[in-house]
């Protein structure tokens, strides 16, 4: 596949959790909640999770920021549900691994459209926009666990 039709490809996949993002919202009861922001680009994110039995069952997001971090928070929001805490720690250090260009293991986990967030590590000033979603995820589930 030609690499400009793949960067076609991953900015359409970018631009559609944008404009069309996926468990945009706030979730009723308790939850672990973790405010972020990013002041270099603007970018702050309020994410709400609830994990129950060591899986995270319940994953919102609310915020304000350029697409590559709402994106972003759409996606993650979207690979954790469901899945056990430990677990989505590891896909936050594979996609921490993933934006700065370094090897990670993809052969246990289907990234799907993460993926699509590859090209972001050529950019290195947005790079913290496309994690910031994921430091939110990782801060929460690590307090937690304290």
């Amino acid at each position: 596949m030609h690499s400009n039709n793949l960067d076609t490809l991953y900015r359409q996949v970018i631009m559609d959790h944008y404009k069309n993002p996926r468990n945009r919202g706030g979730i009723e009861g308790d939850t672990l909640t973790v405010n972020m922001n990013n002041p270099t680009c603007g970018d702050r994110i309020e994410l709400q999770m609830q994990v129950e039995d060591g899986k995270i069952s319940e994953a919102k997001f609310s915020g304000e920021g350029c697409s590559i971090s709402l994106s972003s928070a759409s996606m993650m929001t979207e690979v954790i549900k469901g899945r056990p805490v430990e677990e989505a720690l590891e896909l936050a250090d594979i996609f921490s691994k993933m934006m700065q260009g370094e090897d990670y293991d993809d052969e246990k986990f289907d990234l799907g459209d993460i993926e699509a967030l590859q090209g972001v590590q050529k950019f290195p000033a947005r790079i913290k926009c496309a994690t910031l979603a994921w430091k939110a995820m990782e801060k929460g589930l690590n307090n937690e666990e304290e």
